[in-house]
């Protein structure tokens, strides 16, 4: 009897101890709460970001990973419900998102009241700048307005370029850039002769655009991202303009080629290198990571498919793969110390090379990417052409 209750014990002992590490590694998975656009105007950002985190790794510092990814339909409000119940019904460990800069403030104020890192996938510097209680929880993979902006105007500049019309979104997107076009243009001693605005959802831009006809510009920038972009761009044309267009980089995949068309020929556009991988000179520093992005996306989605907007997101998976290296030795997934680890984590992070750019945060810089993110591309024929 006595070994038979010992045998009994052992098994016992046994059983526990499998159940124990069980439960310790459903506990340690690190899970990430996702919040992106795949419908609504900002679906053609949306959705190759969608597509991306379905290749991601599964595992990431020895701890399997989940990606929950909800879409918050280009809405601000849907975008806080998202992050809600990520957070109290998910208990994520981090958030990814949104797609565009509205959505993405929405997120923020969840993040820092929940205390909840975040990466941005979104364009503007407000989101991340000016650092702030609130802003210390929040990181960037998209290069800044302001950077882009830089790269516009100098290359107005070049081109001889004396006055410049603006049109943009209404709403934090298209203000953010204004503020960068006003800051920058002076600079190079370019003139804003025209300011307007439109709506995302606007199927009409007749009254903003002869505005910027009278006042008869050298150049013009538009300030939007995705689809909707096109919509000044084509009215632009169709009124005969035959200036110089510029749009920023929050255009640059396939769809909005598609729907701008032939308007779009001879527009130029600041893009992350990775659009571009190809093209590039050997000696570009990003190549290389930027053109392991691209394989992996057009074996899975095609020729001709990939998109910035997809590389933002691969590259916050990169910032979180690395992040997570230093965070997983100090705290569980799944608490609180571990969400404090993984943003101290973030905000440490050098000289990490991703698609777009190279990484290097600080405590005041939440974004670490330098001009290196940056090239000037050229529409030609309907795809993007490097211009060196």
């Amino acid at each position: 009897m006595t070994r038979i209750h010992s045998i009994t014990t052992a098994s016992k002992s046994a059983v526990l101890a499998a159940l124990l590490s069980a439960a310790f590694s459903a506990h340690a998975q690190i899970k990430v709460g996702v919040s992106i656009s795949t419908t609504g105007p900002a679906a053609s950002l949306g959705i190759p970001e969608k597509n991306t985190f379905a290749l991601l790794p599964s595992e990431i510092a020895g701890q399997k990973v989940q990606y929950i990814v909800l879409d918050d339909a280009s809405d601000a409000t849907q975008a806080v419900k998202n992050a809600r119940k990520l957070i109290s019904e998910d208990k994520v460990d981090i958030l990814i998102g949104s797609s565009v800069t509205p959505t993405s403030l929405a997120m923020l104020e969840v993040a820092a009241e929940t205390e909840t890192p975040m990466i941005t996938i979104a364009g503007a510097a407000r989101i991340v700048e000016p650092m702030d209680a609130k802003r210390r929880w929040v990181f960037k993979t998209t290069q800044h307005d302001g950077q882009m902006a830089a790269a516009i105007t100098q290359h107005m500049s070049n081109a001889g370029v004396k006055t410049m019309g603006f049109i943009g979104f209404a709403d934090a997107y298209g203000e953010g850039w204004y503020g960068e076009a006003v800051k920058f243009a002076p600079a190079r001693r370019i003139k804003l002769v025209a300011n307007e605005r439109f709506a995302r959802t606007d199927t009409s831009v007749t009254g903003q655009v002869l505005k910027m006809m009278a006042a008869n510009p050298d150049a013009i920038l538009i300030a939007g991202s995705g689809t909707p972009a096109a919509l000044p761009q084509k009215a632009l044309r169709e009124r005969g303009y035959k200036g110089k267009i510029y749009q920023t980089h929050g255009v640059a995949n396939s769809d909005f080629l598609r729907v701008c068309g032939a308007d779009c020929e001879g527009t130029f556009v600041p893009v992350g290198p990775m659009l571009v991988a190809n093209q590039l000179p050997d000696t570009n520093p990003i190549k290389k990571t930027a053109l392991t992005y691209v394989t992996k996306y057009t074996a899975a989605h095609g020729k001709d498919s990939v998109s910035t907007f997809g590389g933002h997101a691969w590259d916050a998976s990169l910032l979180l793969t690395e992040a997570a290296k230093t965070a997983v030795p100090k705290a569980k997934p799944g608490t609180k110390e571990f969400r404090a680890a993984l943003r101290d984590s973030l905000e440490a992070l050098k000289n990490v090379p991703a698609s777009h750019g190279i990484f290097n945060m600080s405590p005041t810089n939440h974004q670490g990417l330098d001009q290196r993110s940056q090239v000037m591309v050229k529409i030609e024929k309907g795809a993007w052409k490097y211009v060196p």
